[in-house]
């Protein structure tokens, strides 16, 4: 799930990002500002969900994916849209 909250004087979205998988240990998000290198690392919570809060722009999409203990790969059921990625799949789309 994500949650976006925008302010009126800020040029950035606060975006939460929650994700829930069974028998998930760690989740990390890649992607985000086109960065595959660094993930973001969720936090897993005492309902075994992950979250993480981040501030990401505004005016910009941004593709991603959940790297699901480091290795499955999983997209977001309620991203914004999906685009095809060069290894046959698809990635997540954030747009805000």
């Amino acid at each position: 799930m994500v949650q976006k909250t925008y302010f009126k004087t800020k040029d950035y979205c606060k975006v939460k990002f929650t994700f829930s998988l069974e028998n998930a240990e760690t989740v990390e998000i890649l992607g985000l500002n086109s960065d595959w290198e660094n993930s973001v690392v969720m936090s897993k919570k005492k309902d075994g969900s992950f979250t993480c809060e981040l501030s990401l722009p505004k005016n910009t999409q941004h593709e991603f994916k959940y790297l699901v203990n480091e290795t499955i790969w999983i997209n977001e059921p309620e991203a914004d849209s999906e685009n095809a990625n060069e290894f046959g799949g698809k990635n997540s789309v954030i747009i805000i």
